[in-house]
């Protein structure tokens, strides 16, 4: 590995220790759905949107509610003795990609068959601890 490469990777491992991540591959939602909901907490301190998605009335919404709570804890396990309140966290980027696509058949008239794609998708929280490199809105 060259000096270059060796550097690039310690900015990437300094980088990511201030970043506190959960995933949730194959959530039986359809991605569309679901980028609605992240769309409403991104870029939002953790606690604002720990708000708004457990007065969400969409049903997406209780998925990603547990899932910043995962990422929350995520935290806590690097940051012990370090209370949440004083962490400023923020939720830095969600992003929802397709996932698998289960599909089957309806019956249909006269003998036919219709196809459903029942959809899924990934979700990828990423929460920061300092709201200096995010945007004020």
């Amino acid at each position: 590995m060259g000096i270059r490469k060796h550097n690039k990777a310690e900015a990437e491992k300094q980088a990511r220790k201030s970043q506190y991540v959960a995933r949730l591959n194959d959530c039986p939602t359809s991605p569309r759905k679901m980028r609605l909901i992240a769309d409403l907490i991104r870029g939002e301190r953790v606690e604002k949107a720990l708000g708004v998605l457990k007065y969400s009335p969409k049903a997406a919404s209780t998925t990603m509610y547990k899932l910043l709570l995962s990422a929350m804890s995520n935290w806590q396990v690097k940051n012990e003795g370090s209370r949440i309140e004083d962490a400023q966290l923020f939720v830095k980027e969600v992003s929802v990609d397709g996932g698998r696509m289960l599909k089957r058949l309806q019956t249909a008239p006269q003998g036919r068959a219709y196809r459903l794609r029942k959809r899924s998708n990934h979700i990828t929280l990423v929460l920061g601890d300092n709201m200096e490199n995010n945007e004020e809105k």
